[in-house]
């Protein structure tokens, strides 16, 4: 079978990003089937020294097996929107749609086109690729947009609105089936119009190799100046949705409890990012310390494994709970229990395995409280990062999701599923 993958973000373990369709890409070709993978230029390769050719609009070169085709257009990870307006985030967007089309166009016939989200125009080359060969078309949903945008404030003009819910509803009418990433996102897909039928739930997975309990995280630690304090790490992208204002607030608590012995560690980047350290400054605050994202996940797991509990942390609304948050995911691969202020499925699947404690996002004193219990209870830790590690391995291995994905996009040409041995 051969797929073309669009996925803007696409990424290996060298950058700064989610990995997933890397990972699902590698295994897909390691079970046989070729993927070209359409993505944003300049790619994150340095270990192929990737360029464009002066003069070119495409080039492809090889990735572990994987065709990546870096176009130039868009731009290749969220961090690079930090300031842009939303029209000239939309007018990259386009461009990118545009271009993508016209690139996947000239590529080798398809069996199946596959586009993943955010953005939601990454469907328009997808939806468009697909006609032109006459292959269907799979749309995965990483966040329901608009809905996603309106709910956290991100989205507030009728008009953008009202444009974006048409073409979300063309783009899931032209989709063959689609892939949500939580049972959340699937609700929102099928109160679009779209039959629970045609839509499966992949969740977000755990890096069970390189997040894990033996990973020796003492340099990092030394680096980072956490000495023998009990540590809470936040690792990914810091900006409005994150709502990372809750950590520095229940940071600030711990401090005028004179609550010594205790750091929260903010590593990542984002739009946030400097007005969350004026925060920490104006405050005078010694227990928060920032830590600057890099381009190798090995170092990541490393900065995890030097922390004793994990945060997965997003700005407070009632109507947003529909995330699939790549850092729980590896948290709990890393037998790390997680702390995490969302609740429906994210806090129920962390609260009903026994593996981190749910905090409630109203109130920034439950995270202290909670963070000065555990570091007084090292043998709940214990329980709590062995059930996380367990809860990845049984639910959310990048082996079995990929098998699932493989499957849907084999029904998608119409082939008949085998049960994969194990």
């Amino acid at each position: 079978m051969h797929i073309i993958y669009l996925h803007q973000y696409f990424n290996t373990r060298y950058g700064y990003t989610g990995t997933r369709s890397y990972e699902f890409a590698r295994r897909l070709v390691a079970n046989g089937h070729r993927v070209s993978m359409i993505t944003s230029a300049p790619g994150r390769f340095p270990e192929e020294g990737l360029s464009l050719p002066a003069g070119r609009d495409y080039c492809e070169i090889e990735v572990e097996g994987i065709n990546v085709v870096p176009i130039a257009a868009g731009y290749s990870n969220s961090q690079a929107a930090t300031g842009m307006g939303g029209f000239t985030r939309m007018r990259h967007f386009m461009h990118f749609a545009k271009l993508a089309t016209e690139v996947g166009t000239r590529l080798a016939k398809p069996d199946v086109v596959y586009a993943t989200s955010t953005p939601l125009t990454i469907g328009i080359p997808g939806r468009d690729i697909a006609r032109r060969f006459d292959v269907p078309f799979v749309f995965e949903i990483r966040d329901v947009w608009p809905q996603a945008l309106i709910n956290v404030g991100a989205l507030k003009n009728p008009a953008a609105i009202w444009w974006m819910r048409r073409m979300e509803r063309k783009l899931y009418a032209a989709a063959k089936h689609v892939v949500a990433l939580s049972p959340g996102m699937k609700a929102g897909v099928v109160s679009a119009g779209v039959s629970p039928d045609d839509v499966t739930v992949i969740p977000n997975s755990s890096d069970l190799d390189l997040f894990n309990p033996d990973v020796d995280g003492s340099a990092a630690r030394e680096r980072l100046g956490l000495g023998n304090d009990f540590s809470a790490v936040y690792f990914g992208a810091m900006g409005h949705a994150n709502g990372l204002e809750y950590v520095v607030e229940a940071a600030d608590i711990l401090r005028k409890r004179d609550a010594t012995g205790i750091k929260l560690v903010l590593h990542g980047h984002g739009g946030r990012r400097e007005a969350l350290e004026a925060m920490v400054r104006d405050r005078k605050l010694d227990n928060v310390v920032f830590s600057d994202p890099v381009p190798d996940k090995a170092e990541v797991a490393r900065i995890v494994a030097g922390c004793n509990v994990c945060l997965t942390i997003y700005a407070n609304t009632d109507t947003e709970q529909s995330w699939s948050p790549n850092k729980m995911f590896d948290a709990l691969a890393a037998g790390k229990p997680v702390l995490i202020n969302v609740g429906g499925w994210l806090g129920d699947t962390i609260e009903q395995n026994d593996a981190g404690k749910f905090v409630d996002p109203h109130n920034p004193t439950n995270l202290a409280d909670t963070l000065l219990a555990l570091s007084r209870d090292a043998a709940l830790c214990k329980r709590l990062g062995e059930n996380a590690r367990k809860l990845a391995e049984r639910e959310f291995s990048r082996d079995k999701l990929a098998d699932q994905l493989e499957n849907v996009l084999l029904n998608a040409t119409g082939v008949r599923v085998h049960a994969r041995s194990a």
